[in-house]
């Protein structure tokens, strides 16, 4: 069961969108929603909010959607819930067919981007009859991404998740200065000079420096490699692909100068997707929906038109 916590407010700076809160699967998750009609969850990653969706959502609302992005636990406006394994994968796709479950459906189309699209992926794997259609971002399928995480140039790309293991330090060193490097993944990463403008990153800084928020973010991170007999890291570095299947259609969109996933991450994915469509976007950047907001928001609405 989901409880309303308050009234819909407004968005001044966004009058398109309405605010509110509700508690799901035993936490407060903060979400904005639009338009009307079929339901939209869209999931943002690390280290985002809501607001990484902010084209998606009014084009989604235009053609005839209800968009709902939530902050997701640990981010933003939402709860923060103390320990690492209120982290869980398990409870991340609680909080997603809790959402569904509010918002009165059946089902939803699932969209994710970077974190929020390994919570899609899963999403997908475990309950696939919650979702109509499935959407994810710069984020690696987990049978595919065991296999490649083995190679030396994706473990090098990977050397934060292993960082974000050891207590308090990385978010000594995220909060740092001012919380400078929240601020250079925003403006040195993306290809495209227009995808963050300076009032974007400051908001993105304001939403990492609430109290709580990047312990809750980075705990994702930790509780991957401590699920009882870890469930994650055995899908990592070994373990039947049996259960990395995807029987929803699917969609992968994918920024190819990802810095931190490889290309070849989007390969070899029939083998757990049979009704599998992936969208390879030249020149765009992990930030993949913000480097290519057009793009990025034309190609939803056709996918989950046909």
């Amino acid at each position: 069961m989901s409880t309303l916590i308050h009234e819909n407010t407004v968005d001044e700076r966004m009058p398109e969108l309405t605010h509110d809160d509700a508690i799901v699967n035993g936490v407060r998750l903060h979400y904005v929603e639009a338009g009307d009609g079929p339901l939209v969850l869209l999931l943002h990653g690390f280290p985002e909010f809501w607001y990484s969706w902010r084209e998606q959502i009014p084009a989604l609302a235009a053609d005839g959607y209800r968009v709902v992005a939530p902050d997701m636990r640990g981010y933003n406006d939402s709860e923060k819930p103390h320990g690492v394994d209120a982290y869980r994968t398990d409870e991340l796709v609680a909080d997603v067919t809790g959402l569904i479950d509010h918002f009165g459906e059946e089902t939803a189309h699932v969209v994710g981007h970077d974190w929020g699209g390994a919570v899609a992926w899963q999403v997908g794997i475990d309950r696939p009859e919650r979702v109509d259609k499935l959407a994810v971002m710069n984020a690696p399928h987990p049978g595919r991404f065991r296999e490649v995480l083995r190679t030396p140039s994706q473990l090098r790309r990977s050397w934060y998740i292993f960082f974000f293991q050891l207590p308090w330090l990385p978010e000594l060193f995220l909060s740092a200065r001012g919380y400078e490097s929240i601020e250079n993944i925003f403006t040195d990463t993306p290809t495209n000079p227009n995808a963050f403008t300076d009032d974007d990153v400051r908001r993105y800084v304001e939403a990492a420096a609430k109290p709580g928020a990047l312990t809750g973010s980075i705990n994702y991170y930790r509780a991957l490699f401590r699920q009882s007999v870890p469930t994650q890291l055995r899908s990592l570095v070994g373990g039947s692909n049996d259960s990395f299947d995807v029987r929803v259609p699917t969609m992968l969109i994918w920024g190819t100068e990802d810095f931190a996933l490889g290309n070849e991450l989007t390969e070899g994915l029939d083998r757990w997707i049979p009704d599998l469509r992936i969208e390879r976007l030249p020149g765009a950047s992990h930030w993949v929906q913000n480097d290519r907001p057009e793009r990025v928001s034309d190609l939803l609405v056709e996918f989950f038109a046909e």
